[in-house]
């Protein structure tokens, strides 16, 4: 990991500069409004360099119905500024966030994303679309950039955990 910078938990302080980075990123993320950042802060890590917030990932927890041992936790909102990106910012903030949920005893960590070829170096496959209904109708069929998310060109991709 880079020196320069570190990984810490979000303050409500920081939800400007998370909207501000997750709207710089608005081609590859899902628009996330303030009163959301705001009131899921306690879900975002961020990646600093001095004062600067660099980079944000959060997560969601999504339960199966009738088995909440089986959750799948998703990590959603991942973004880093452009001149710190390579740096291994993108991937200390997925790991942060992995080890974050790992106390929840998981059954997968999945992501839906226009870089699979990122989340494959990280250990990521991916699955089909179907295989994640509960983030289908939890969250893509809110979503205002494509009008089916059996069509939209986002990958879903898991990584397994180790129960």
């Amino acid at each position: 990991m880079d020196p320069e910078f570190q990984i810490r938990q979000a303050r409500l302080a920081d939800a400007e500069k998370i909207f501000a980075l997750i709207h710089l990123n608005r081609d590859l993320l899902v628009p996330r409004s303030m009163g959301n950042i705001v009131e899921n802060v306690d879900r975002f890590l961020v990646a600093v360099a001095g004062s600067d917030i660099i980079g944000c990932a959060s997560y969601q927890i999504h339960p199966e119905i009738g088995q909440a041992e089986s959750a799948t936790v998703e990590i959603q909102s991942l973004a880093v500024r452009l001149p710190w990106r390579r740096k291994g910012i993108g991937k200390a903030l997925v790991e942060a966030v992995s080890a974050r949920v790992a106390a929840f005893n998981p059954r997968e960590v999945l992501v839906l994303t226009f870089t699979p070829e990122f989340f494959s170096k990280l250990g990521f496959y991916e699955i089909p679309k179907n295989k994640v209904m509960h983030k289908l109708y939890t969250g893509c069929i809110n979503c205002t950039k494509h009008a089916d998310p059996f069509t939209c060109p986002e990958k879903a991709m898991i990584r397994d955990t180790v129960r």
